[in-house]
């Protein structure tokens, strides 16, 4: 095989290193698919989903975790902003107003 690849042009050696790129990434994600079907049916042998003793919601790994809220609209408590990206409008409305952030902390 060694010669076969030593015979090999530029490009015949570019395209079996695609298709060799493409068989491993093939297979990292079978093995991972089987991983977690084997997690989640051990997590169900004890009355738990896989999301119940992770505390994960199925998201993708390495997904970026929300923020803490640090701040609530005091109209309304369901409203939070964790102080980071673009303001609510409510947030632009009570400062508008003349309140503060300080206001507005958690």
């Amino acid at each position: 095989m060694a010669k076969a690849i030593e015979k090999m042009s530029l490009e015949e050696l570019q395209a079996h290193q695609k298709q060799v790129d493409a068989a491993i990434k093939g297979y990292e994600k079978k093995r991972r698919s089987e991983a977690l079907a084997e997690l989640k049916s051990v997590a169900k042998k004890y009355g738990f989903s896989l999301d119940d003793l992770t505390g994960g919601k199925g998201g993708k790994a390495g997904a970026k975790p929300k923020g803490i809220a640090k701040y609530v609209n005091p109209a309304d408590q369901s409203q939070t902003w964790t102080g980071r990206g673009r303001q609510p409008n409510w947030v632009k409305e009570a400062l508008a107003s003349g309140k503060s952030l300080d206001d507005m902390a958690i």
